[in-house]
């Protein structure tokens, strides 16, 4: 089973840059997307063979998360319920027989960090939801987190602390998370590896430069860690300024 995510920065734009080509040729089993900046009725791909989820934003062409699924969910889950959040379409849960997938995008605390206290209290509730769902099955939660968890997740690491993405407040709430039962499953797979990043500026030649940060994952309650088989970057997929990511599970 595969599972891949993207944040698209706008599926409609993303769709015009590759975006149906990724999809038809990773043909992944359930396909969770980020920042999505559009109503369910604007999405025209509709990939025969898949169910689609989507959850606008109350406020239009803003935030968003849709998941295609081959495989019919048990029950579907619309937010973590707080409005604040809710309105903005930050979650979608699906059940399966096996585990809880949970689509996140988390809220950015914007340059000037004046989202600060309302990410850390999304980060709290957040991790209340997902301890909840692990008392019932094991949890993969995945998405465009928006923090680089360590030194090693972002390219100019000291010249970036302190900065949005890369504060002590947001790298500490996701080793809180992780401490609390979760594993991040690349670093799982590739505790050591180097410039291996997920999104890039848009400034000239970043990307190319790979000047980067790793910022999207793939998290699992550490129940369900004898069924990954690899945690996988498409590093070389454009159309957005994040790449998909990918989690392949072992077959029965």
């Amino acid at each position: 089973m595969q599972i891949v995510s993207w944040n698209v920065a706008g599926i409609r734009a993303c769709i015009k840059k590759g975006f149906i080509t990724f999809f038809n040729e990773i043909n992944a089993d359930v396909f969770c997307v980020q920042e999505v900046k559009a109503l369910k009725e604007q999405i025209e791909f509709l990939p025969e063979g898949y169910e689609l989820y989507a959850y606008p934003a109350v406020r239009k062409g803003y935030s968003g998360t849709l998941i295609y699924t081959k495989i019919k969910p048990l029950s579907v889950k619309y937010g973590i319920g707080d409005s604040e959040y809710d309105d903005e379409g930050r979650n979608i849960t699906l059940e399966f027989a096996d585990f809880y997938l949970v689509n996140c995008y988390v809220p950015n605390v914007k340059r000037t960090l004046e989202r600060m206290a309302s990410r850390m209290r999304y980060e709290e509730l957040f991790l209340n939801y997902i301890e909840e769902l692990k008392q019932i099955k094991p949890v993969i939660f995945c998405g465009d987190l928006n923090v680089a968890h360590e030194e090693i997740d972002i390219k100019n690491a000291k010249a970036n602390i302190g900065n949005a993405g890369f504060t002590y407040e947001e790298r500490d709430k996701l080793t809180n998370l992780l401490a609390h039962g979760f594993t991040d499953t690349f670093r799982y797979f590739y505790p050591e590896k180097t410039d291996a990043y997920t999104w890039w500026s848009y400034m000239k030649d970043v990307r190319a430069k790979n000047i980067g940060w790793r910022i999207d994952y793939f998290i699992v309650s550490n129940d369900f860690l004898p069924y990954l088989k690899d945690s996988i970057i498409y590093k070389d997929i454009y159309g957005s300024d994040h790449c998909p990511i990918g989690l392949i599970l072992k077959d029965k």
